[in-house]
């Protein structure tokens, strides 16, 4: 039963994160900046998380204390293949993702700048 509910809270959260990366591109897109620098904070301490527990979700060294099985995907509601390149897929996607964001951050800028009436210092 306890493997149970931290394989579901451990897909929830994964659920979770995983939205945050693909909602990055739509936020820059949306011109929506803000929700972009929320969004990035967010994955960035899940980051931490991981690097400070060696690469490793803190939930998988949990579910591992209640099964021997080791499958990649023993602790979460993923199919193997996803739970195997998880971070390569999903490091990938984040890095993309925030040069989307970046590439209309700059865009914003430049059509900004175009607007200006000439003389204006005002970016």
């Amino acid at each position: 039963m306890a493997l149970i509910a931290i394989k579901l809270v451990h897909t929830a959260l994964w659920t979770f994160f995983a939205g945050c990366i693909l909602a990055l591109p739509v936020t820059g897109l949306r011109r929506r900046f803000d929700w972009a620098a929320i969004l990035t904070a967010v994955i960035l301490v899940e980051c931490f998380v991981l690097a400070l527990n060696r690469g490793r979700c803190p939930l998988t060294d949990l579910a591992g204390r209640f099964t021997s099985q080791q499958a990649d995907n023993f602790d979460i509601y993923l199919p193997l293949w996803l739970a195997r390149y998880n971070k390569t897929i999903f490091g990938t996607l984040f890095i993309v993702n925030e040069l989307i964001v970046l590439g209309c951050s700059r865009m914003k800028t430049r059509c900004a700048r175009a607007r200006q009436p000439e003389g204006s210092s005002r970016p």
